[in-house]
């Protein structure tokens, strides 16, 4: 069984083949367009697809009312039950008129539909056991249910009879009624049922699968649903991209939605030298793209985003791989029509290696990191305003912050930042390295000799070091931070600015950050990062 998916973009159309027993996942931001797509597609098929809402009722009756299978089959495919219903009404009855925004509210119908097949099942085993057939008896959807869920949930067993289901905690007796399971535990009971008691040879539409469903079974529970229906497709619609990522499906990002309706979609591509997860956020995004050295650190990250708003702010970690970034990423401007820019801490470069990095639009900090920024003395002098201070007081707490910055920094911390300085010239110097001209091994070895006996160690520390020491000579806090790199000023920074511990600082910080108030320590430190240039006018700042 194939399906085959027609998605109206702005040059025609966007096919999508999903195979029986295989899915595609689709990524999507919110105000993507991706519940309209799903009701689209919905629409489209018609009787071959059964979608799942994500705006969906999650409450649980075992004392639901018994009706035949047939009822209750009919009520969960159109939402009404009456014998005249047909798919034609599912917009009506199933969806209130609003497929795209109504509320999901079958687990009654599900559970009817499962309480109905286990009755019809159990005794069509009995009456072959009372002919004298040796027929093994049929596993029921209810039975299935069961296994899959107490694989996932092994913390607590499900008890299932003709007219009631209750729970219990494994190996315990004392039980209680389904209706009180948590909302994860619902959550993956409607999902399993939902799926077998689709129509073979459906496709199942799951919008945002990844709903009340904990992070550390989410990939196992969608394995067993696609192994217990081989015979359906499976179409998972989501804004999450470590769900998406976890997948093993074709991938596909919507990056632009018009009500006409039109999607724009872009399939992720196996062969673009980034990770999955980074490349759906690229093509994800509304916005150009800024890589930026370090990872995932809250600080960072509010600091960036807040300072470059009409960017989409990735960690990429060191600066060799924000480079690498900029480049592949220009190197594969089909995938996308987003632009991209870098930015990478000091680390003493050159002005020709600055105007190097610039030429595929990667800048540098003035700071030899980051948090440096806080530490910066123009950035310390709007911290101590914010709090208060002004007029001499200020400029005496202004003064006592800088000296205690340059007090701090004792001889082993000095020989520890030359040191760091050192392996960062070093390891960049090595990734250039080219001995491709070698031919044989005599020539391999004397290239990468001559390429090591360049390398001075003795002349880089003694210029890192001469750096620092003229910076604490002449109490430059400015110059000091270019070259200087010790994750201990920010506590300084703290103590003294705003007489706090360091963890209670940077989440000061942060809430100022995203925020994002009219705050003059916003202003001060956008001052200070240089300006990202190539933002086109056109591209919304949201």
């Amino acid at each position: 069984m194939t399906f085959q998916v027609n998605i109206p973009n702005s040059t025609g159309t966007e096919v999508l083949t999903i195979e029986a027993g295989s899915s595609v996942v689709i990524v999507g931001a919110n105000g993507a367009g991706k519940t309209r797509l799903a009701s689209y597609i919905e629409e489209q098929l018609g009787e071959r697809t059964h979608r799942i809402a994500a705006h969906r009722a999650l409450t649980l009756n075992p004392a639901v009312a018994k009706v035949s299978e047939r009822e209750a089959r009919l009520a969960l495919k159109t939402g009404w039950n009456h014998q005249s219903s047909h798919i034609g009404l599912r917009t009506q009855n199933r969806w209130g008129g609003n497929a795209p925004v109504a509320l999901l509210n079958d687990f009654d119908y599900l559970l009817q539909a499962l309480f109905a097949e286990q009755t019809n099942t159990s005794l069509e085993t009995h009456k072959s056991v009372r002919a004298g057939s040796s027929v093994e008896a049929k596993e029921t959807r209810f039975e299935v249910l069961k296994h899959v869920w107490q694989s996932l949930l092994p913390h607590r067993e499900l008890h299932i009879s003709g007219d009631d289901i209750q729970v219990s905690p494994s190996g315990s007796s004392v039980c209680y009624s389904a209706a009180d399971m948590s909302d994860g535990e619902r959550a993956v009971f409607y999902m399993l049922g939902q799926s077998l008691v689709a129509e073979d040879d459906s496709l199942l539409i799951f919008d945002e699968p990844e709903l009340h469903v904990h992070k550390s079974i989410m990939s196992r529970l969608w394995d067993e649903l696609e192994a217990i229906r081989p015979d359906c497709g499976f179409l998972f619609i989501t804004h999450d991209i470590d769900f998406a990522c976890s997948r093993l499906a074709d991938k596909y990002v919507i990056s632009k939605f018009e009500p006409t309706p039109i999607w724009e979609i872009n399939r992720v591509p196996d062969d673009s030298d980034f990770d999955e997860n980074t490349l759906t956020l690229i093509l994800g995004s509304r916005k150009p793209v800024l890589f930026v050295e370090g990872n995932e650190n809250s600080l960072d990250l509010a600091t960036y985003r807040c300072c470059y708003p009409g960017w989409t702010v990735i960690p990429r970690g060191s600066c060799e791989q924000v480079i690498h970034s900029v480049v592949t990423m220009r190197h594969n401007s089909s995938l996308t029509r987003v632009i991209c820019s870098g930015l990478v801490d000091a680390d003493d470069y050159s002005s020709e290696d600055s105007q190097h990095l610039a030429e595929p639009g990667i800048m540098t900090l003035p700071l030899s990191e980051i948090e440096n920024i806080f530490v910066h003395p123009s950035i310390a002098r709007k911290i101590l305003s914010h709090e208060g201070f002004s007029g001499e007081e200020l400029e005496e707490k202004l003064q006592g912050f800088c000296d205690e910055v340059i007090a701090s920094i004792s001889e082993e911390n000095k020989e520890s930042a030359v040191l760091r300085y050192c392996r960062r010239r070093i390891d960049r110097s090595l990734k250039k390295v080219d001995l491709s001209s070698a031919v044989t091994e005599s020539q391999l070895k004397e290239l990468l000799d001559q390429e090591i006996s360049g390398l001075n160690i003795e002349v880089l520390a003694s210029y890192a070091r001469g750096r620092i020491n003229e910076a604490i000579e002449e109490k430059d806090v400015v110059k000091l931070l270019s070259i200087y790199d010790n994750k201990g000023l920010l506590t300084i920074a703290s103590t003294h600015l705003k007489s706090t511990r360091r963890a209670e600082f940077e989440h000061w910080l942060i809430r100022l950050f995203n925020n994002r108030s009219d705050s003059v320590v916003i202003e001060e430190v956008k001052n200070i990062l240089p300006q990202i240039h190539g933002l086109p006018v056109a591209v919304p700042i949201t």
